[in-house]
């Protein structure tokens, strides 16, 4: 029979080495940065904080690292339980008392659902009070699975091929966001989760569900993981081996002036076959 702090163990070393290798290959993180860690209560953000706690611990470099929450004035939210486990883990941190929750109920009519408009509230906020507190970076606890959905709800339902990247800049160019969990599975995030009983906060107390499409989304994905392990690490694997030419952006590839050049001496097959063989085996040893 396994034992269960072994197991929580191990899955926390790898967790936190994925971590590391998302910082590492995006430089999300930077000598004298100060990190504002995005904690909503829900299990993502506890294991991405106490990810970062670790990596400010054992990095070679110094930065720092503060824990934010946006209180939305949700009806029953309960207000003292994050403090409550900042205090007593001796970790930094802000409340933002902010009402978005009746700007929300106003601007959304009656049975649609307000995850949107709160979303681009909740960011806004969170620019902000950055800016205020200096910090460099914000960390969101989004993660591989967000990230893949994201990208099949653009382009269904947005006629985009666009995701979520790992580290970006802010449309006014005032803030990096980054998401240290890029690399990790939400599976592996909520077993952590449950092993170090982070005292969660379910996203439902406006009483507005996820919206159909991302549920729709995620049931398509889970699936096709059922039917193809690792479907989804590969998707995400896409996002990072992207060629304009064999998509059709015109913007970002010129389509209009290709032109034949024969001037080369054409290659045989046996040395065409040689190339490709040897390029897939790169691709087949990097490892996330």
């Amino acid at each position: 029979m396994k034992d269960p702090i072994k197991s929580a163990n191990k899955l926390q070393k790898r967790l936190r080495r994925l971590v590391g290798s998302a910082v590492e290959d995006y430089r999300m993180i930077e000598d004298g940065d100060k990190i504002m860690a995005c904690v909503s209560g829900g299990k993502d953000s506890f294991v991405m904080l106490d990810t970062l706690l670790h990596l400010k611990r054992v990095a070679p470099i110094s930065f720092d690292v503060v824990a934010v929450n946006l209180d939305q004035k949700q009806p029953g939210f309960p207000e003292h339980v994050l403090p409550e486990y900042f205090e007593s883990q001796g970790i930094d941190y802000f409340v933002i008392d902010k009402d978005t929750y009746s700007i929300v109920k106003e601007k959304v009519p009656e049975g649609k659902t307000t995850c949107a408009l709160c979303s681009r509230l909740r960011r806004g906020s969170l620019y902000g009070f950055a800016e205020e507190i200096g910090a460099t970076k914000l960390a969101l606890g989004h993660h591989m699975d967000d990230i893949v959905e994201t990208l099949f709800l653009n382009m269904v339902h947005g006629g985009k091929l666009k995701a979520m990247p790992p580290k970006l800049l802010s449309d006014d160019g005032r803030n990096i966001v980054i998401r240290p969990l890029a690399y990790c599975r939400e599976k592996d995030i909520e077993k952590l989760a449950r092993a170090n009983s982070y005292p969660i906060i379910p996203c439902n107390l406006c009483g507005s569900q996820e919206n159909l499409a991302r549920q729709n989304v995620k049931a398509m994905l889970a699936g096709m993981e059922r039917e193809n392990p690792g479907f989804v690490y590969q998707v995400f694997k896409s996002t990072q081996n992207i060629s304009l030419s064999q998509l059709a952006d015109r913007s970002l590839f010129d389509f209009i002036n290709l032109k034949i050049n024969r001037n080369e001496e054409r290659a045989s097959p046996e040395h065409s076959g040689v190339e490709i063989s040897s390029h897939f085996s790169r691709i087949a040893t990097v490892n996330i």
